[in-house]
């Protein structure tokens, strides 16, 4: 396997004009965070092999937004991560973790001169994720309390000594980005103004996804 491990510091004026796409249906990342890629398509490895040889590293990962149409329409919001450690195995996939560093709204796609999309955007209005989080004013008691009914109702049995101990903020990226919650909630959770509304917004999803399973529960008795 070769390995390989880069920085993830960023500036306003590191940021490329044109990113290269990555579109993944429900799949989140957020900045500050974290995310792990298995990838083996063809076009994607070349993706990955561009991203590699220029200096930002700078993948733009974004979710089909589930209209028709060809190529498939993505959300106008995604999330730019910076390749920070990668390897490639025997079987000719890399395996990547993304470091997630702003988020950008999408301009206008360019006509692609390889397999994968690209497309001029803009970070105007994400500036604000380049700088380092802030503590969230977060009512934990509600949160643990969410937490037990979703992951019961899930049949999930998390390190609950883990999640205590987190940070708050690690906390809910971690769990925005896990919880397996429909592609337009994922999305609404991407475009949260502040990590306190993404923690609100969170919490009300996963109360009403708890009422669901209730639901379904009874419809099958």
């Amino acid at each position: 396997m070769i390995e390989s491990v880069a920085s993830s510091s960023s500036l306003v004026a590191d940021l490329p004009e044109i990113v290269p796409l990555f579109p993944l249906e429900n799949v989140l990342l957020l900045p500050h965070a974290r995310l792990p890629l298995n990838v083996f398509e063809p076009r994607y490895l070349k993706l990955v092999e561009e991203a590699l040889g220029r200096r930002d590293r700078i993948i733009g990962i974004i979710q089909p937004s589930g209209e028709s149409g060809e190529p498939q329409p993505l959300y106008r919001v995604g999330c730019a991560g910076r390749i920070v450690s990668f390897s490639e195995t025997d079987d000719n996939r890399y395996l990547l973790t993304l470091h997630g560093v702003c988020r950008f709204a999408l301009v206008s796609e360019i006509d692609p001169a390889d397999f994968y999309r690209q497309a001029r955007v803009s970070w105007d209005s994400y500036q604000s994720d380049l700088r380092p989080l802030e503590n969230a004013d977060v009512d934990k008691e509600r949160l643990f309390g969410v937490l037990h009914t979703y992951f019961a109702s899930q049949g999930a049995a998390p390190e609950w000594e883990s999640l205590e101990m987190a940070a708050t903020n690690d906390l809910i990226s971690s769990l925005a980005m896990a919880c397996p919650l429909p592609s337009n909630e994922k999305q609404a959770l991407l475009e949260a103004p502040s990590l306190r509304a993404r923690a609100d917004m969170l919490m009300t999803m996963l109360e009403m996804a708890c009422l669901s399973s209730d639901g379904d529960e009874g419809a099958r008795h």
